[in-house]
């Protein structure tokens, strides 16, 4: 089978090309793949197919074997995979996911993709889809108001109808293993817990990942962002992925806690933020309600392997 590695800041997965090879069971083979000892080495499995509604369809495989909805290095990755390797011409392509359809611009320098801008979509914050068990939280009345949650004047008539439903989770207190934090929750298309702390770098991340991920707060597990506040337009960024452990750098979770900080009052609408694997920009348009990340993907070696083998 031939794959290309790829990494967008430092998140890599291992691509398949699906317009040309057949892959029998995705979940098995991210599995060994992704094996950093007797596979290629990854975060996980990512193959690019065809679509009946969009340019092309990502199916992803977290290194564990689970499938994810999406992943924002991961499709801008796809994006510069199809552009350089001729399988489209054109700088702004769209892209089937579980999250939807997802659409990618690119920048051009010497007849490759250097940048991708990609639309990840409107923010979800009502717990039930991102899906969030709210009564994890102790939540109460004057913590589900609109002036809590931070509700537009749109939504107040639909949320004295159905408050339970719009109510987000923000800047509330969760109990992880007897120990409290704040944190705040939205989807990008897969579920994501942000918390604030002092210094991302002496937080025991090791520690404190696993306990998020696997939280009765959330019923699919989660993927954890711990933010540190640089100013109002910096922010320093680790993550735990759920699937992947700590990974180098997390699309959807850099764009979910880009949302956090403005909801929480603490950045402006455009951001960027460090993570170990390299920066990333991200802007949330609230009048149009759709995020934006800008980033950069680079292929790592194309190569072959006996999947029998693994």
């Amino acid at each position: 089978m031939k794959f290309t590695k790829m990494q967008g800041i430092g998140n890599d997965y291992v691509y398949v090309n699906c317009f040309e090879e057949k892959v029998e069971n995705p979940s098995e083979l991210a599995v060994k793949i992704s094996d950093r000892h007797f596979g290629v080495g990854s975060d996980g499995l990512i193959l690019i197919k065809p679509s009946e509604v969009a340019d092309f369809t990502m199916e992803m495989y977290n290194a564990d074997g689970s499938q994810s909805e999406m992943c924002g290095n991961g499709i801008r990755c796809v994006g510069k995979y199809v552009y350089d390797y001729g399988l489209i011409d054109k700088e702004r392509i769209s892209v089937e996911t579980l999250a939807g359809i997802k659409y990618l611009d690119f920048e051009i320098e010497d007849g490759k993709v250097s940048l991708i801008t990609v639309n990840m979509g409107s923010p979800e914050l009502a717990p039930s889809k991102i899906p969030v068990n709210v009564s994890a939280f102790n939540l109460n009345a004057p913590n589900m108001d609109k002036g809590k949650t931070g509700l537009s004047d749109k939504e107040e008539g639909a949320a004295d109808k159905n408050l339970s439903e719009l109510a987000r989770i923000v800047d509330e207190t969760l109990k992880v293993d007897g120990r409290e934090y704040k944190v705040t929750c939205v989807s990008m298309g897969n579920p994501h817990c942000i918390t604030f702390v002092d210094d991302t770098a002496a937080f025991p991340l090791e520690e404190e990942g696993p306990k998020f991920e696997k939280h009765a707060a959330f019923p699919n597990r989660v993927n954890a962002e711990f933010i540190q506040i640089i100013s109002r337009n910096e922010v320093n960024m680790r993550v735990w992925e759920r699937g992947s452990g700590e990974t180098l750098a997390c699309g959807t979770g850099a764009c979910a806690s880009t949302v956090a900080c403005i909801l929480n009052g603490l950045t402006d609408d455009e951001i960027t933020l460090h993570l170990l694997g390299g920066d990333l920009k991200v802007r949330w348009d609230r009048e149009e309600n759709l995020v934006y990340m800008t980033g950069p993907a680079k292929v790592s070696f194309d190569g072959e392997i006996d999947v029998e083998a693994l």
